[in-house]
C-alpha cells in the first residue's frame, strides 16, 4: 500500500482535535475554498505586496484541503457529497489563481496574452475535474482506486504549489504563471489520456 503523501499525513495529526466536534469537513472544504480565493483575489489589482500576501494565503488554503478528507475518514463522516466538493474545490481554487494571475500581470511583458493564458489555465483545472471525475468512475470500477497524482518519496504533483510563495516572494511570479500555465494543459492532457486508456480496456 502507497504511504500517504507527507502533508496528508500533517493534516491528520492537525485535525485529531476536531473529532467528535460539530466541525464537519464539509465545513473545512468550505473555509479551504474561501481562503483560496481571498488569496487568488490578492493577485488581482498586481501589487507586489498583495500579492505576498496572496500568495501565502493560497498555499496555506491548499495544504488545509487535505484536512477535510483526514477529518472525514478519522470521525467516518465520508460521504459523496464531500467527495464532489472536495474536487470542486480544489478545481475552483486553482482556476481562481490562473484567472487571479493573468489579470494582475496584464501591465508585464505579455499584455493581455497574460489574461488569455490565465483563461486557459483555468479552463485545463475546471476540464481536469471533470476527466478526473471519470477517471476514479472507471478505476473504481475495476480495483477500488481513485486517481491520483503522479508522487515520489512522499511528495506528490500537486505539491509543487507550495513552491508559490517563496516565488512570488523573491519576486518570481511571471515566470511561475507561464511554467504553471503550460503545466496545468499538460497535466490536463496526461489525465485525459489515462481516462481515454481506461475506458478503451
Amino acid at each position: 500500500m502507497q504511504k500517504q503523501p507527507w502533508d496528508q499525513r500533517f493534516a491528520g495529526v492537525l485535525v485529531k482535535p476536531l473529532i467528535g466536534t460539530p466541525v464537519s469537513p464539509n465545513q473545512l472544504t468550505f473555509v479551504t475554498l474561501l481562503l483560496a480565493l481571498a488569496g487568488a483575489g490578492l493577485f488581482v489589482p498586481g501589487d507586489p505586496l498583495l500579492a505576498n500576501y496572496g500568495a501565502g494565503i493560497f498555499v496555506l488554503a491548499r495544504f488545509f484541503d487535505h484536512c477535510d478528507g483526514e477529518l472525514a475518514r478519522q470521525s467516518d463522516q465520508t460521504s459523496k457529497l464531500g467527495y464532489y466538493l472536495d474536487y470542486v474545490s480544489g478545481a475552483l481554487s486553482y482556476a481562481a489563481l490562473f484567472v487571479c494571475l493573468g489579470i494582475g500581470l496584464r501591465d508585464s511583458f505579455l499584455g493581455n496574452w497574460a489574461v488569455a493564458l490565465g483563461a486557459a489555465g483555468a479552463a485545463s483545472a475546471l476540464i481536469s475535474m471533470f476527466v478526473n471525475l471519470g477517471i476514479d468512475k472507471l478505476k473504481r470500477l475495476e480495483n477500488g482506486d481513485t486517481v491520483g497524482y503522479p508522487s515520489f518519496a512522499g511528495f506528490e504533483l500537486e505539491d509543487g504549489i507550495y513552491l508559490l510563495a517563496p516565488i512570488v516572494w523573491v519576486g518570481f511570479s511571471l515566470p511561475f504563471f507561464v511554467l504553471a500555465g503550460a503545466g496545468a494543459a499538460v497535466y490536463m492532457l496526461w489525465t485525459l489520456a489515462l481516462l481515454l486508456r481506461l475506458g478503451h480496456r
